[in-house]
């Protein structure tokens, strides 16, 4: 196999491979974020005054160099307006957005 081939399809393996771990990532905030909706549901937090308190703020130290899907997404979830958080740092649902489709 010539040098420019094997140049040509190394660059492709790695393009491939960072188009996958972006995938996976991207799946992994998707479930987490579902999981946050469909816990704040069936603890009926749809307002501020049936708010609840969320595991995911506390950082744990035993996860250290790990990401933190839960943390991040219930962070982004706040800031587009979808959970609000209450001055208590309780967290409720404000918005269901629509189930994905697979």
């Amino acid at each position: 196999m010539s040098e420019t081939l094997q140049i040509v399809l190394g660059v492709c393996l790695l393009v491939a491979v960072f188009v996958l771990t972006r995938y996976i990532v991207a799946r992994k905030f998707q479930r987490a974020s579902w999981s946050i909706i469909r816990q704040l549901e069936a603890k009926g937090a749809m307002n501020p005054a049936s708010a609840v308190d969320l595991p995911y703020r506390a950082p744990n130290m035993l996860r250290i160099g790990l990401r933190d899907y839960y943390g991040k997404s219930l962070d982004y979830m706040v800031r587009e307006g979808i959970i609000g958080k209450t001055e208590t740092g309780r967290y409720y649902l404000r918005i269901r957005p629509p189930q994905p489709t697979r």
